[in-house]
Formats: C-alpha cells, structure tokens, sequence
C-alpha cells in the first residue's frame, strides 16, 4: 500500500494524528526487562501494541537500536507492526543525507532490509541525494525542513534570495520534488509561526511535526498552524512522555494512558 493511502487511512479510521515515537533506552526499561537479550524488541513491541489504535503512525529511531546492535530487533519490530497493525505505516526515523550512490544503499536498508513505509531524509545536499527515495514511489520520503531543535536557526533561518533557507526547502520540495505524491516534511512543533509558513507554501502535503511532550511543544498552536481545512495534515510525534510514563510491569498500559490523552488534546483543536 502507498504509504500515503496508509497515512490518510490512519487519519480518519483511527481519528488521529499522533505519531507515536519509538525511541528505546534500556536505561530507562522497567526492572523485570533489565538484561532481557530482547528487551529492546519486547519493551517497543509491548508499546506498540498497547497504543497502535490511537496511533496514525509509528516512528522508530534508528539511532537507538544501533547503538545497541539491535538492527535485528528492529526489523522484528517492524515486522511485528506489519503483522499485528497493517493498517499503521512505519517511519524509520533515520535522517540519512548523502551522496547518491550512497542513498541508493540508505533506501535499500530502509525499504528493503527494514520494510519501512517511510523514511527521514535530510535534503541538504540536493536533489540527486535525495532520488533514490523518491525512486520508490509507494514509500514516504519526508524531508528536514524547520527542525524542532534550537541550532536549527543557525542554518535553517539563513537568507537565500529573499527567502529562508527552510522555506526554500519547502518550496522546492513541493514544487518540484514531489512528482509521485510521496513527500512530507518535518517541521518543529517548538516553531508554530514556522508551520504555518510552511503550510502556506506546500498546501496539503503532510507534516511530521516533533516536539510535543518533553521538548514543550504546544499542541493547540501546532494544530492552529498547521492543521489542513479537514483536520488532518499533520503527525504529531511524542516520544519519551509516552515511552516512559510508567516505570513498572504495567509500563504498557501508563504508556498507552498518556497515548490516549495526547491523541484527545490533538483532536480537540481538529
């Protein structure tokens, strides 16, 4: 399935815009899977299933199981998602950029070796590094544009013929980049002004927007700016305040409390 058929679908069968992020640290796991050879797969794959009907989508860092040589859990996890929740597209969180004979093995990691629906891409070394993607057309490609993180503005804010940088990137990617209509955009919930601009500039074209919950983004202003005429539009990424709401054997169940109440603030600005 397209990986924007998946996303709409979600929207409206689920009556939900969050994306709930999947970013596991042992650190932080309950005691009883402290040591578990499988604990990252376990406790993400517990989460996954606690809240994957108030979820349009799940958003693995790849980062966090990396660093962990943990690539094995997450393509179980992934596959567990296809298998249990098939109507849940996948974002492998990954944030590749580079050179195209380079991305041409990213996407293959991405789309081949993990089955994600959709990946991050950072777009800041041109179009032909971001190709690759884009040459599988049923799969996300979703494009850094106004980051949620504060150094964001070193680069981002810069001015490029009268425009900013960010804003260039916006344009390009909705004008020209997005032949097959599989393109997103991730834009910072700590920057509701900045939504807004990019809505203004790329229509409907959905975007990930990250930084509620722990990085005090305010859902009413992310909503107000970037929401689409029905509601829909936008993935709301919270993380660690779903992650880790509980600290004991029922970590699924807080997890999928704040999941709840997250997905009911949203939908009360819809």
């Amino acid at each position: 399935m397209h990986f924007m058929t998946a996303l709409k679908g979600a929207w409206q069968q689920r009556n939900s815009l969050l994306c709930v992020g999947l970013d596991p640290d042992p650190a932080r796991f309950p005691a009883h899977l402290q040591g578990r050879p499988d604990a990252i797969f376990e406790f993400c794959k517990q989460i996954v299933d606690a809240t994957a009907d108030l979820a349009c989508c799940f958003k693995p860092q790849i980062a966090y199981f990396a660093a962990r040589r943990a690539e094995d859990q997450l393509e179980a996890l992934i596959d567990h998602i296809h298998e249990r929740h098939p109507a849940t597209p996948v974002v492998l969180d990954a944030k590749r950029g580079d050179i195209g004979s380079t991305a041409e093995q990213y996407a293959v990691e991405a789309f081949e070796r993990f089955r994600a629906d959709a990946i991050t891409v950072n777009p800041y070394m041109g179009r032909d590094s971001v190709d690759p993607y884009l040459a599988y057309p049923d799969k996300g490609v979703i494009l850094l544009c106004r980051t949620s993180n504060p150094g964001g503005s070193d680069l981002q804010f810069l001015d490029v013929g009268g425009e900013k940088l960010y804003e260039r990137v916006a344009r390009l990617v909705a004008d020209e980049w997005n032949a097959s209509g599989n393109c997103g955009l991730v834009v910072g919930a700590t920057f509701p002004a900045e939504i807004a601009r990019v809505r203004e500039l790329t229509g409907d074209m959905p975007l990930l927007v990250p930084g509620i919950g722990a990085q005090g983004g305010d859902i009413a202003a992310t909503m107000q700016a970037g929401r689409t005429a029905d509601g829909c539009g936008l993935m709301i990424n919270s993380s660690r305040a779903i992650l880790y709401a509980g600290k004991g054997e029922d970590f699924a169940l807080e997890a999928r409390r704040v999941a709840l109440e997250t997905r009911d603030a949203i939908n009360a600005q819809r």
